[in-house]
């Protein structure tokens, strides 16, 4: 019986070896993946803790327990605080730090004690704790990816009850003080259930973190990396083949005199300018509304359920907001302004690429106005902004 317990033991720790292992070359390939990392350092603890333990089996005392007990709810609570940062892209070492001193605080004091099967019961409690509140971690996310994700939730729950079941046998047989190292059927259990999880969260995982990978690059390829919006080629992936009716509109922007503030300031300065106009649009964008930069210091704005007469008011709000606006260039305060070109909805539908070229047109017909003014397509009049004013 022994012989079988200590070779689950030693195929628990080539399992948790080879995953630990897994991981880091998973987190070598992509550094920006840091929840793997953290993944990765709670494993190796787990590890280490797993072969005291197995020297502990052979000749117990407070010394290898105490060890142990370290190691082992150092490194659960370091993967609990892997799943939290998975869930949230925040590492909680607060939470990490307490959860683990607790954890020590209820299992060392009986072990050093000599209370070796007190402190084997509230081991095995602390441990089916941090097992359970990881596994709510993931199930908090699972509306990221909900089918690996309730699998993953499933296996760390299953372990947390096969260490339930190891506490449940010693309070059962009551024993504050053991001559071994518990051995007994939910032992054995466990350690299988332990290999199985930890085989399963391990494929799971990384399946996981592939699907997040691809996720992102299908995002990369959409996004304009510098304002965070949506690029050209996705703007018109998303309405190229469609027709606008009356209750659309198309509204493009065009920052004035934006090749003398980069030659005047550097094209860092220019970076910052077209992030602030970008905010700006991001703060007017109602959900269902798409804000995109079509290139260089153009941006467009497509309303959906617009009623008659609000897109050239959204468009006046957002002109005066950014005209408003202090832009802070090391020790200097830039004033900005932006052209505005609208073309509202029609009882007549269009496709998106002939309303976007008609607010192009309003666009350079508020430019040749005077610039830092909303124009209407067509022979729709301008909308009162007061004077007329160049950009800084």
């Amino acid at each position: 019986m022994m012989l079988d317990y200590n070779l689950l033991l030693l195929a628990l720790g080539v399992s948790a070896t080879c995953l630990a292992v897994t991981l880091m070359g998973s987190w070598l390939a992509r550094r920006a993946e840091t929840v793997l990392l953290t993944g990765t350092f709670g494993l190796v603890l787990v590890v280490v803790g797993i072969f005291v333990y197995g020297f502990y089996v052979e000749r117990p005392g407070p010394v290898l327990g105490t060890g142990n007990f370290v190691l082992f709810h150092a490194g659960f609570a370091i993967i609990w605080g892997a799943g939290y940062q998975f869930r949230t892209n925040r590492l909680p070492i607060s939470g990490i730090v307490i959860r683990a001193l607790i954890a020590m605080a209820v299992t060392i004091p009986p072990m050093i004690a000599g209370l070796n099967g007190l402190a084997f019961m509230a081991d095995n409690l602390a441990i089916a704790f941090l097992l359970f509140a990881t596994a709510r971690q993931y199930w908090l996310g699972r509306a990221e990816a909900p089918a690996p994700i309730s699998g993953i939730t499933a296996l760390y729950t299953l372990t947390a009850i096969s260490f339930v079941l190891c506490a449940s046998v010693l309070i059962w047989d009551g024993k504050l003080v053991l001559d071994a190292a518990p051995n007994n059927w939910a032992e054995n259990l466990s350690l299988a259930m332990c290999i199985a999880g930890m085989t399963g969260i391990g494929a799971l995982s990384l399946a996981l973190h592939q699907w997040r990978l691809a996720a992102r690059h299908r995002i990369d390829a959409i996004t304009d990396p510098l304002t965070g919006l949506l690029n050209r080629r996705a703007l018109f992936d998303r309405y190229g083949t469609r027709t606008m009716g009356v209750s659309t509109a198309v509204i493009v922007f065009d920052i004035d005199h934006f090749k003398s503030v980069n030659d005047r300031y550097g094209h860092a300065a220019g970076d910052h300018v077209l992030r602030v106009f970008a905010s700006e649009l991001s703060a007017n964008c109602r959900n269902g509304d798409t804000a995109a930069r079509l290139g260089g210091e153009e941006f467009t704005l497509v309303l959906k359920e617009i009623m008659p007469g609000r897109a050239e008011l959204v468009a006046e709000r957002i002109r005066k907001a950014f005209e408003d606006r202090d832009i802070y260039i090391d020790d200097e305060v830039l004033k900005c302004t932006v052209s505005v070109g609208v073309a509202p909805g029609r009882s007549k539908p269009l496709d998106f690429d002939a309303m976007l070229g008609e607010a192009d047109k309003a666009l350079y017909a508020a430019k040749r106005a005077g610039r830092n003014r909303v124009e209407l397509a067509s022979h729709l009049h301008s909308v009162p902004s007061g004077a007329a004013r160049s950009a800084s």
